[in-house]
């Protein structure tokens, strides 16, 4: 009797550590053909150990548990990953372009949009220029036009319950509560033309002011480059991180 207790406290003790990141050695991280990480064959990988762990661990037919947990974990799995990598996708195709995970993209002052994910968020950047006149906070024809590119595929039903954060950034010139004010307000005004466009998501904005550059702000190239506004989709509240700081 104790040790049919003790397999299935084992399996979730292991469970929880592995997903914790705990394990010494750990699930290896599977990569793309540009170094850059596959979530969905990652949560694949993972699913499929824990569920064969779980599986060989609730019957006397441990075989046949391994096999089936193995195939539903994995199954669960791949679903984690699958799903962000998609939506970056689906987001990128309306803006007309493609995800790019490069950490460095960011830094290419070509790349005036950026679509990315991780494993907890999808971000798109939208670069100062193609956004805002010089100290306005309102967005132009055009970026608003930009913007609203967005909602055919953020009223899928798969978002519905997705948490967006807008988030405005600025360079070092003036004073901090200056581009404090203006980068809440540019914030703002990216949500309110989504949510006038039809989005009702659980939505809120966020200002950074400087205290996040992508450079230093020591040129007036890289100035531009500081200049942005972020988009954030969550799947939970759990995800949510603070742009100016991580």
């Amino acid at each position: 009797m104790k040790k049919k207790l003790l397999k299935p406290i084992l399996a979730s003790t292991l469970t929880a550590l592995m997903l914790a990141g705990c394990v010494s050695g750990g699930i290896p991280t599977i990569k793309n053909a540009d170094g850059t990480s596959n979530r969905a064959g990652t949560g694949a990988l993972l699913g499929g150990v824990l569920g064969a762990v779980v599986g060989g661990s609730t019957s006397n037919h441990s075989g046949k548990r391994v096999a089936i947990g193995g195939t539903v974990g994995a199954a669960i799995g791949a679903a984690i990953g699958y799903s962000l990598d998609q939506q970056a996708q689906e987001v990128a195709q309306t803006l007309n372009t493609n995800v790019n995970n490069n950490p460095k993209a960011e830094q290419n002052s070509n790349n005036q949009l950026i679509v990315s994910n991780t494993d907890k968020f999808v971000k798109i950047m939208f670069r100062d220029p193609m956004m805002f006149r010089t100290n306005e906070s309102v967005p132009t024809a055009s970026a608003q036009a930009e913007i609203k590119q967005m909602i055919p595929a953020l009223q899928k039903p798969a978002y519905a319950k997705m948490i967006i954060q807008t988030v405005g950034h600025t360079d070092s010139r003036g004073s901090f509560q200056h581009n404090q004010t203006l980068s809440e307000a540019r914030a703002a005004s990216v949500g309110q033309t989504l949510q006038n466009g039809g989005i009702s998501n659980s939505m809120f904005s966020k200002g950074c002011s400087f205290s996040k550059p992508i450079v230093q702000n020591n040129s007036i190239a890289n100035m531009a480059l500081n200049r942005r506004v972020e988009i954030y989709l969550y799947p939970s509240q759990e995800s949510v991180i603070d742009p100016c700081v991580n």
